[in-house]
C-alpha cells in the first residue's frame, strides 16, 4: 500500500510540474482587446492526430487534433469528443529566443457530418503521452484544463525536452513552441492539447453569445 501510494504521488507530482505558468501581463491596449476575446473562449481538450516536426512541415502546412470531450461553444455551437480541430503551421509571430520555432494555428472545427465551424484557439497546455498519468481511476481525464477567462498569456517550460510554449489570446496563431537548444521542434503524436476556444465569425471575430 505505502509503494502504490508513494507510485502515485511521483506521479503526481510529475505531471504538476508541467503545468503552464498563466499570466496577464500585456500592453494595455492588446490586453483590453485580448480581454474582450477571452470572454467568448471555454475550455477544451484535444489529441494531436500526428507528430508535428519543423524539419519536415512548412508554413501552411495543415495538422489536426481531435477533440477529447465535448464543447459548448459560444453563440450556442456544440463540438462533440472525436469531432476534429484543423490547424496549419503559421509564420511565428512572437520574438522569442531559440534555435528553432514552430508555430502553430487552429482555424477551424470539422464536425463528424463534414460541416466546418472557423475557431479561434489558444494553447494553454500541452501534454506529451510520457508525461501523461496512466493511472486513469486516481486521475480522472488525465490532463485538467484550469484555463479561465483571466488568462491571458501562457508560457509551458519543457512541454517536450528543451521545447517551450508560448502563447496568447491576443496573437492570431493558437501558440509557439521554441526549442533552446536543438535545430527543430518536434512534438509527439497523440500529446493531449488543453485549450481555450471559441466560433469565430466570417469577420474572424469572436462570437457573442446569444
Amino acid at each position: 500500500m505505502k509503494s502504490s501510494t508513494a507510485a502515485l504521488s511521483i506521479a503526481a507530482l510529475s505531471l504538476a510540474m508541467l503545468v503552464p505558468a498563466f499570466g496577464q501581463t500585456q500592453d494595455s491596449q492588446d490586453n483590453q482587446a485580448s480581454v474582450s476575446v477571452a470572454q467568448h473562449m471555454v475550455p477544451a481538450r484535444a489529441s494531436l492526430t500526428r507528430a508535428l516536426d519543423s524539419n519536415s512541415i512548412h508554413t501552411g502546412d495543415q495538422f489536426r487534433a481531435t477533440l477529447s470531450g465535448n464543447v459548448h461553444l459560444n453563440g450556442g455551437v456544440e463540438l462533440h469528443r472525436g469531432d476534429a480541430l484543423l490547424g496549419q503551421v503559421a509564420d511565428d509571430d512572437t520574438n522569442a529566443a531559440g534555435k528553432a520555432h514552430l508555430a502553430v494555428r487552429f482555424t477551424q472545427a470539422v464536425l463528424k457530418n463534414g460541416q466546418t465551424i472557423p475557431v479561434k484557439a489558444t494553447i494553454v497546455g500541452i501534454y506529451t503521452p510520457d508525461s501523461l498519468v496512466s493511472d486513469e481511476s486516481a486521475f480522472p481525464g488525465s490532463v485538467p484544463n484550469s484555463w479561465n477567462d483571466g488568462t491571458l498569456r501562457v508560457d509551458q517550460i519543457g512541454v517536450v525536452k528543451d521545447v517551450d510554449l508560448h502563447s496568447s489570446i491576443a496573437s492570431q496563431n493558437s501558440g509557439v513552441f521554441v526549442s533552446t537548444q536543438k535545430n527543430n521542434v518536434k512534438i509527439p503524436a497523440g500529446s493531449e492539447i488543453t485549450l481555450a476556444i471559441a466560433a469565430q465569425n466570417n469577420t474572424g471575430s469572436t462570437n457573442s453569445g446569444l
